[in-house]
């Protein structure tokens, strides 16, 4: 069954660049999230679909773009989408 967009919230904050590993990985615990985005100035870089099916597949290669971003940005922003 399809989400509908109603069915989510959408929240950004910024991370510094060496808390961004760590800060994902909260995130992926709290279980409610849908989709996350790593942008810097504005444009994206990295977007993690968040499914229960995906997490151990895309979790590992999606860590380690992380830590080369964390390398590459002072600071970088962080959206994710998840459930209401």
């Amino acid at each position: 069954m399809a989400t509908k967009k109603e069915d989510t919230v959408k929240e950004e904050f910024t991370v510094i660049g060496k808390e961004l590993k760590e800060t994902i990985k909260k995130l992926l615990k709290e279980g409610n999230i849908r989709r996350i985005k790593i942008k810097h100035k504005g444009k994206v870089y990295l977007e993690i679909p968040v499914t229960v099916t995906a997490v151990a597949v895309l979790l590992a290669p999606s860590l380690a773009v992380l830590g080369v971003l964390a390398t590459l940005f002072s600071e970088c922003t962080v959206e994710i989408e998840k459930k209401k």
